[in-house]
């Protein structure tokens, strides 16, 4: 099984998956390639690819196997610095963290809304600006399986939690064809069953 994995939080959440389906199927060699570009299966030869956005005009078959929530953190100290934004218009004032010049997304009653951020500081992994969060540096769009440590011990603060993040999903997302492979098909499964067993990280599914 050749499988591509968002580098992002596949290493931390999803490789105990694969280690278990190793475990339990030793026939099966298991190559996993972790990154946060979007992959090629077909040129790159993957069976199939975890991603956390579904590309509608893609010609890939893709198996949705989890929620993925999000939300707006700051660390206490920048809160206490710079004061905590209420409204969209105030939050395009402070200091973005962001992996390059992504717009935001939030709900603002039933509408969803787009704000483009402006800062200073970028990277290329959601890793790396919740630590640049937690270090006071500004305010960060992440999902909750990113910062729920964070937020558990208080090192980052949810804020302006009236305009919720829209939820998000991961798929299994693998070439064109009648059904997928079995060893593919496992995976799903897993992944599903994972997911529900860890709504803490990942939210609830609505």
């Amino acid at each position: 099984l050749r499988v591509a994995m968002p580098l992002t939080f596949g290493p931390t959440h999803f490789a105990p998956v694969l280690a278990e389906m190793a475990r339990q199927h030793p026939q099966l060699h298991i190559h996993t390639s972790y990154s946060d570009r979007f992959v090629d299966l077909i040129a790159e030869g993957f069976d199939c690819a975890i991603r956390g956005a579904y590309l509608q005009d893609s010609n890939l078959i893709a198996k949705r196997v989890g929620p993925i929530h999000g939300k707006l953190v700051a660390s206490p100290d920048y809160i206490e610095a710079y004061g905590s934004p209420e409204t969209l218009d105030e939050l395009v004032t402070h200091q973005a963290l962001m992996q390059g010049t992504e717009a935001w997304q939030f709900m603002d009653g039933s509408k969803i809304v787009t704000v483009q951020p402006q800062g200073r500081f970028k990277a290329d992994s959601a890793t790396a600006l919740a630590a640049a969060a937690a270090a006071g540096l500004g305010i960060a769009w992440l999902p909750d399986c990113i910062t729920y440590e964070y937020v558990a011990s208080g090192a980052l603060v949810p804020i302006m939690t009236s305009y919720p993040v829209p939820p998000g999903a991961a798929y299994v997302v693998r070439l064109p064809g009648q059904h997928p492979t079995r060893k593919v098909r496992v995976l799903t499964e897993m992944l599903t069953e994972y997911f529900k067993r860890n709504p803490d990280l990942w939210g609830l599914d609505r």
